[in-house]
């Protein structure tokens, strides 16, 4: 099939032999947006093709590009005038632009290959070769394969692989549920097809998604969905570094909430229901895929940069229920193709109904020492009716907890979590319905067979294990079974048997875990206390010359053989360095039972960083930070059992520095920014040490703070006031330092080798942002004040967590301002009115800490003593 009107444009003349000659096999439509950075790529592999490129068109929509992307276009427009032709218009957006290029396509398959990406010198010719061996084909989908721009490494990790085999194939969509193609860049469709059926791209579907709209309904309007899944022809799908491309900003864009869902998803499964009477799986199983990224970018550790928030949150869940009607519970319970987590799945399961719980309670841990057990259901609307029984008996319930799970700004489903009596025969009834009793949420594999199948293979095959593999299957060599040999000796035992382990972090100290080891030193000698460090750290010499001997060298032998035999391991932090040493836990799996001290007062929503951890005590100091992570409706999965208000180990000596510090020796301006989770430097995962990004002296928080440091207005305050103007920055902020070039008189105080409590203590003002480090001063009574120019950001992911039950203007200590004039006229006020905080910020303090008594460290002690004793109600 052609078009005569595009080889007219051609310019074509001939009979009609001649015509079907020229036809070209492919167009590349391509839509050409200030991508003057990648175009050269994109160019040469297109050039580098195998197939004849007599047989191409591509035509190249310049969609209102500012930079040199068109000049770019013109050089090789004039270089191929037979094949390369460049159209301008206004910017319109990728959609519109694309619809521009389908106007003037002639080939028989037309593609829309983005151009800041590149394809294999043979991708042409393997297509054509498909094509040519199987005529039914309606589209022809390509492998994608990540090219990270950063490095330039090609990735074969894209999350739709498994779509593909070793082999070429061809298959019928609708024979196939869990297969679909929704690419249009990296997908071939039949040009007479399109026209045939109208199909163009919505440009209303922003910031996203235009092409799965596109190429989906394309295939729903096919009498056949014969598609191939063509392995040998790769695309190679450009991960910019800089995070610019539209895919990789789309999350913080309103649309993708609103128009995307609305225009794309929407639409695409009422044409499909329209018909077909329903959706069938494949288009379900689509959009399951494509809603797998929102969930996922909720469920971020970090929290993401997300414009699902008020107004577009609400839109968006109305959206979603709408796309829910139209999604199976099959097709829900089934979906396996990327992650989708039991927690996203349960949510999606009870949106839109008026009372759900899940089917199962999960027995979730079993605590031997304190002789209980916990369990774990969800629900939606009511929360249901209670019976636990143990053979028969009635068992009550010890502590419970309400989790709620929230995505976009609702919470969509909560978790009961109830701890109860240890026993050997529990049953649960729910609203009177037994229900089972499981090891682990449903999965997709409980419904095939799939996983059994595999294992009952596995198992004909299978021959005894040795005795030195572990359970998780990883061979120990000769050193690591005499390791654990030697761990287990009444030498080693007499050591370290039943040790405390304390540590902060691998590299550094002065942290809650050293104040708590140095109290157990001075009050609890029977307790077997150790101290870890890495041997090169300052903090190791400095503990060494205080004259502690149980200071043990992270990584060395010593620790493992003491991590062995551990009772107990805390620290101020819990990274997987920390909590999770590969190095031993391959050995053998922990003993130890773990107490998060924390390293500062939580006031964000960190759950999806902390609920995986294994905490068995959890440190808290504040009522509202109590409540938060162990109280009902709380992100947090942790209840008050493991959750304790007794106090950091290091505000003991806070406690001590602010009644030793007179006033009049408060003579620091002291401003210590918190840090930005997307400036970040990657961290070494297994040491915690990270590298600088060479572009952070650009960015608006070095500009901000480093305007605030240099300002004459700041200066004249400290010496009106007689203070000093001392720059505590992160860590993470030390090495651009130099590069800051900060006036002589701002003093530069460091975290290692320096006395933070007293440091704080001298404070006659804290200047910070978000930092928990205000909590150090109020603990004091020391003034605050916030300067918060990126609070938009920072509050839609721009650090480790999400807000929380914290609101500065509510809650804070100190004023909070937004802009460099206000932070100088709040430091000057609260300056002039003396060194210590005035009301509201007074009251607020008293009310966040109502007991500072110097016995933080004791209360701690005394938790997790109790953690290998029998818990009251417990049996």
């Amino acid at each position: 099939m052609f078009s005569l009107c595009g080889i007219a444009r051609r310019g074509v003349a001939g009979d009609y032999s001649d015509l079907m000659r020229s036809v070209p096999r492919f167009t590349i439509v391509s839509a050409v947006h200030n991508v003057e950075a990648y175009l050269p790529d994109f160019i040469a592999s297109i050039e580098a093709q195998t197939f004849d490129l007599a047989r191409l068109e591509v035509i190249l929509i310049d969609d209102g590009s500012t930079d040199s992307s068109a000049q770019l276009l013109d050089t090789w427009a004039r270089r191929r005038p037979e094949t390369v032709r460049v159209i301008r218009q206004a910017n319109a957006g990728q959609g519109a632009a694309r619809n521009v290029g389908l106007e003037y396509a002639t080939g028989e398959w037309v593609t829309f290959t983005d151009p800041d990406d590149t394809v294999s010198a043979n991708y042409l010719a393997e297509i054509d070769a498909f094509l040519t061996a199987h005529p039914a084909a309606v589209l022809a989908g390509t492998y994608r394969i990540l090219h990270m721009d950063g490095t330039g490494e090609k990735l074969d990790t894209h999350p739709l692989r498994k779509h593909f085999t070793a082999r070429n194939r061809l298959i019928d969509l609708d024979k196939h549920d869990d297969l679909f193609y929704g690419s249009a860049p990296c997908a071939f469709f039949r040009l007479d097809l399109i026209r045939a059926q109208g199909r163009t791209f919505d440009d209303r579907i922003r910031p996203n998604f235009e092409d799965g709209h596109f190429t989906g309904r394309y295939l729903l309007d096919c009498e056949e969905r014969k598609i191939g899944f063509v392995t040998t022809a790769q695309y190679y799908y450009r991960k910019r570094s800089d995070k610019s491309s539209t895919l990789q900003t789309s999350l913080t864009h309103p649309g993708r909430y609103t128009d995307v869902p609305r225009y794309g998803y929407l639409d695409l499964l009422e044409a499909a229901a329209e018909r077909y009477g329903a959706a069938p799986a494949w288009v379900q199983t689509f959009l399951l895929y494509e809603l797998s990224w929102f969930f996922s970018a909720e469920d971020k550790p970090s929290g993401s940069a997300s414009a699902a928030n008020g107004d577009v949150a609400r839109e968006f869940l109305g959206h979603l229920s709408k796309i829910r009607a139209h999604l199976s519970d099959d097709v829900l319970r089934t979906f396996d193709l990327w992650r989708f987590s039991s927690t996203w799945r349960d949510a999606m399961l009870a949106l839109g109904q008026d009372s759900w719980r899940s089917s199962v309670a999960v027995l979730t841990r079993v605590d031997v020492d304190q002789r209980l057990l916990c369990v774990s259901y969800r629900y939606a609307g009511q929360l249901p009716t209670e019976e636990f029984r143990d053979r028969g008996r009635p068992l009550e319930p010890v502590v419970t907890k309400i989790q709620d799970h929230t995505f976009f700004d609702h919470a969509m489903v909560q978790e009961r979590i109830v701890w109860l009596p240890l026993t050997k025969d529990l049953t649960i009834r729910l609203d009177g319905q037994l229900v089972q009793i499981r090891e682990d949420w449903p999965a997709p594999t409980d419904y095939r067979a799939k996983r059994l199948l595999a294992a009952a293979r596995a198992a004909q095959r299978a021959r005894p294990l040795p005795l030195s593999t572990v359970a998780r299957g990883t061979p120990l060599s000769a050193r690591d079974r005499w390791t654990l040999r030697l761990a287990d000796s009444s030498l080693v035992k007499r050591v370290f048997g039943n040790a405390w382990v304390l540590m902060d972090r691998v590299h550094d100290a002065d942290d809650s875990a050293e104040l708590l080891f140095r109290h157990l030193r001075h009050k609890h000698r029977g307790i077997n206390a150790w101290f870890v460090i890495e041997d090169s750290a300052p903090d190791h010499a400095r503990l060494r010359a205080d004259g502690y001997r149980r200071v043990v060298p992270y990584g060395s032998l010593r620790w493992k053989l003491l991590l062995l035999n551990a009772a107990h391991l805390a620290s101020s932090h819990a990274d997987a360095p920390v909590i999770n040493p590969r190095e031993v836990t391959r050995l053998r799996p922990p003993r130890w039972r773990f107490t998060f001290l924390q390293h500062g007062v939580i006031k964000d929503d960190i759950s999806r960083w902390l609920n995986p951890k294994p905490i068995d005590l959890f440190v808290t100091s504040t009522p509202a930070e109590l409540d938060f992570v162990g109280g009902d409706h709380s992100p947090f999965r942790f209840t008050r059992r493991e959750v304790t208000m007794a106090g950091l180990p290091r505000f003991d000596r806070l406690y001590r520095a602010g009644h030793e510090v007179a006033t009049e020796a408060q003579d620091l301006i002291l401003v210590t920014p918190t840090w930005r989770f997307w400036l970040a430097p990657r961290t070494a995962e297994a040491t915690q040490h990270r590298e600088m990004a060479d572009d952070l002296l650009q960015s608006d928080y070095v500009r901000q703070w480093r305007d605030l440091l240099a300002s004459e207005e700041l200066k004249r305050i400290a010496d009106e006031r007689g203070l000093t103007i001392a720059f505590m920055p992160h860590p993470n902020m030390e090495l651009l330092l130099d590069a800051m070039r900060l006036p002589a008189h701002v003093k530069l105080i460091r975290y290692v080798g320096t006395d933070i409590a007293r440091t704080f203590a001298r404070a006659g003002v804290l200047v910070t942002d978000y930092s928990s480090v205000a909590f150090n001063a109020a603990y004091m009574d020391r003034p605050v004040v916030y300067f918060q120019f990126d609070a938009k950001a920072f509050f839609a992911g721009a650090h480790v967590g999400r807000g929380g039950y914290f609101e500065y203007e509510r809650d804070g200590f100190g004023p909070v301002r937004a802009d460099l004039e206000g932070a100088l006229s709040a430091i000057d006020e609260v300056t002039l009115a003396g060194r210590r905080a005035a009301s509201p910020y007074a009251e607020r303090i008293a009310a966040a800490f109502p007991t500072r008594d110097g016995r933080s460290s004791e209360r701690v002690v005394a938790a997790m003593k109790k953690l290998r004793s029998p818990r009251r109600g417990a049996r």
